[in-house]
Formats: C-alpha cells, structure tokens, sequence
C-alpha cells in the first residue's frame, strides 16, 4: 500500500495524506510544510506530528543544532526533512525504511531542499534497523510500529541506537480496547493500520519493558476523519493518533 502512495500520492486510499492534513489535522506549521519539495509532503501518511513533542512539553528537550535524529520508517521525508532543517550541517538526519520506492521519493526531497549532506537514507527494517548502537540522541516514528508483527524487539531496537538520555517522539494508532483475536487476524484492518494498533497501556507496559522511562502520552488527534477507514473501521474501535514520549535513562 505504502510503495503505491510513493508511486500515485494523489490515488484513492483509505488513510488521509498530503501538507494539507498535516496542517489542518495534526497541527503541522504551514510555512515549514511549504519550504519542503512537494515530492515528500504529498506523499505524508502519518497519524501525528512527533516534532511537536520537544517544542511543546515542558521538561523535554526538543530537537537541537548537532544532534543526531532517526527516522524510524521515514516513507517519503517528510519529517525527516523538518528534521534535518533542525539539526543542521552540524548534525545527521538518518531516514530508515524498507520500501524502495519510498527512499527514492526522500532522497530526492533531500537533495531538492538542499539537505542532501545532512540526509542520509538507508534501507532498513524496524526490527533490525542499519544504526550503531548508541549513536542517535532522538528516534521519531510517525504511524508505522502498528504495522510491525514484533513490536517488543521494535522498542528493544529503538533503545539499543539511543545513547544514553536520548529521547523517543512517537507518533501512533491507538485503540481504546484490545482487539479480538478474530479482529487481529482480519487483513483489511491490517492494511487500515488498525488490526495491529496498541491500546494505550500497552504501549505504557512495552516501552518500560524495553528500558524506557517518563513514557506518557501527550496528544490524541483524530486522524482518520473523513476516511473511508473511519466510516467502516475507527469508530467502531475508537481508534485515534496519539503523540507519545519516552527516554533513555
């Protein structure tokens, strides 16, 4: 579905996208959006705005000149591209994913914005993801750890490349109760990033399992509004996005 949305961004699809829902939806600044290549932001699928989550909370750091960021599943780029605007020369903007057709769409927004030195793409998977350990001070990940069948060895990763204090600004699908085990099962709410989505605890319970601490959520947007996603799915489940925070002791 993913490799579709780099190929055809203006197709039909069950998720909203694009620099217009990001705004309107998910509290994106406008004129950061439009300083981005059209390239990546048209191709934005996420389901909350993890940047948010150091500019607005107080007690954390937000991203910094010289500091090293990974973007867990960067898809297109966008938030990798704000990102990397963040850290600057001084600093690295990882984007890991495993969809081709998706690196290919951020490698060419970096170059475009001029943020190609800064940028650095690499194929990858969430499990297993192609960084030192120890070497990122902030992981963000926008919409896609649903997505993934292990979720613990996803959070165990996410600590392994954190250096010591480094910060977690997540994005993600929640739901309000566990699914069923029939509801897991079912491919359709799969492919609507619902059938894998955590509850809010779990997501609580699994990142102080993998060695986080301070996890709590921030923000809850309704992402899904106006989706065909919606009308069949999320409000039967209650399922919304949510900004989450945690940290490296």
């Amino acid at each position: 579905e993913y490799d579709r949305v780099a190929r055809d961004p203006g197709g039909e699809f069950h998720f909203n996208r694009g620099p217009e829902y990001a705004r309107i939806f998910l509290g994106y600044d406008p004129e950061a959006l439009a300083a981005l290549p059209a390239e990546s932001t048209s191709r934005f699928a996420g389901v909350g705005n993890p940047l948010r989550i150091g500019d607005t909370t107080p007690g954390v750091s937000p991203l910094k000149p010289g500091e090293v960021v990974l973007d867990h599943a960067c898809g297109a780029g966008m938030d990798l591209l704000l990102a990397a605007r963040r850290v600057g020369p001084g600093g690295k903007a990882i984007g890991v994913d495993m969809t081709p057709a998706m690196r290919a769409c951020a490698a060419a927004a970096a170059d475009l914005a001029g943020l190609g030195s800064v940028v650095d793409i690499r194929d990858g998977l969430l499990e297993d993801l192609p960084v030192e350990s120890g070497s990122v001070d902030v992981v963000i990940s926008n919409g896609v750890i649903n997505l993934s069948p292990d979720k613990p060895r996803v959070f165990t990763e996410i600590v392994r490349v954190l250096k010591p204090g480094g910060r977690l600004f997540l994005a993600d699908v929640v739901v309000q109760r566990e699914l069923t085990l029939e509801s897991r099962q079912n491919p359709e709410l799969w492919a609507a990033c619902v059938g894998g989505a955590l509850t809010e605890p779990e997501f609580y319970d699994l990142t102080r399992l993998a060695g986080l601490v301070d996890g709590r959520v921030l923000q809850r947007f309704n992402c899904f509004m106006g989706t065909t996603a919606e009308q069949k799915i999320s409000k039967q489940l209650f399922v919304h996005g949510i900004n989450f925070y945690a940290r490296k002791p």
